[in-house]
C-alpha cells in the first residue's frame, strides 16, 4: 500500500471517529443545547506559524461549529502581500484536557482537487493546569503544500499568568534542512483594549526566535 493510500485510510478513520463522536454528542440533550456556530477574525502584523514567517500583515478569518467537546471549522489567512492559506479542521477535546484532531492545509493557486495540494496533519494536545504539550504529524507528501510527509512538530507551553512561554521543535518543512531542530521559542502576552463598558478588543503581542533559521520576529495582533 503506497503512502497516498495509507494517508487516505488514516484520514478517513480519523474523520469517521470525530464525526461519530459528534453524532453521539448531538443526540445528548445537554450537548445539543451547547451547539454553536461562531465566526471571528484576527489581524496580525506578520503571519508567523511555528517559527516560520509566511506573510506580512494578514487578515485571518475563522468559521466554527461546536457541539460539546467537538469542533469543526475553517480558518484562512489573506496576506497584504498576496499570500493565501485556507484550512479545514476537526477535533475533539475531552474533559480531562486531552484533544485530538485533524487539519487539512491548502494554499490557493494550486488545484484544490489535486491530492498534492493538501497536507493532512494529525493533531494531539494536552493541557494540565498552566502547562500544555502538543504533538503533530503531517501524514502525506504534498508538493503544493510544502510537506515532505511524516513532518513532525512538538511544542510545550507554560502560562505564567501575565505571559505565556513556548518552545517548539520539528523536522520536514519546519526546519531549514528537513532535520529535527529547535525552531520556535518565544513569549507572548495579551491585554484588552477597552472600547466601551461592554466591548473590548483583545490585543496579543508575541516575541519569537527561530534558532534554526536564525530569524527573530515581533508580532502584534487583534481579535474581533
Amino acid at each position: 500500500m503506497n503512502i497516498k493510500h495509507k494517508t487516505l485510510k488514516l484520514l478517513k478513520s480519523a474523520l469517521i471517529t470525530l464525526f461519530a463522536v459528534t453524532l453521539i454528542s448531538s443526540l445528548n440533550p445537554d450537548t445539543a443545547k451547547a451547539q454553536e456556530v461562531s465566526t471571528g477574525v484576527d489581524i496580525y502584523s506578520t503571519y508567523v506559524f511555528r517559527g516560520v514567517a509566511f506573510a506580512g500583515p494578514s487578515i485571518q478569518p475563522t468559521v466554527e461549529f461546536t457541539a460539546g467537546g467537538f469542533a469543526i471549522g475553517a480558518w484562512g489567512s489573506q496576506g497584504y502581500d498576496g499570500f493565501q492559506e485556507m484550512d479545514l479542521y476537526a477535533g475533539y477535546e475531552f474533559d480531562f484536557g486531552l484533544s485530538i484532531g485533524v487539519t487539512d492545509y491548502y494554499y490557493p493557486g494550486t488545484d484544490y482537487f489535486d491530492s498534492d495540494s493538501h497536507a493532512f496533519e494529525i493533531n494531539t494536545g494536552l493541557d494540565i493546569s498552566n502547562f500544555s504539550l502538543s504533538a503533530n504529524m503531517i501524514l502525506n507528501e504534498a508538493s503544493g503544500a510544502g510537506s515532505a510527509g511524516n513532518d513532525l512538530y512538538f511544542e510545550a507551553g507554560l502560562s505564567l499568568g501575565a505571559a505565556d512561554l513556548f518552545v517548539g521543535a520539528g523536522d520536514g518543512w519546519h526546519s531549514t534542512d528537513g532535520k529535527f531542530a529547535l525552531v520556535n521559542v518565544g513569549i507572548g502576552t495579551t491585554k484588552s483594549i477597552i472600547i466601551t463598558d461592554t466591548f473590548s478588543i483583545p490585543l496579543r503581542g508575541t516575541v519569537i526566535l527561530n534558532p534554526d533559521s536564525e530569524q527573530f520576529y515581533i508580532v502584534a495582533g487583534v481579535s474581533f
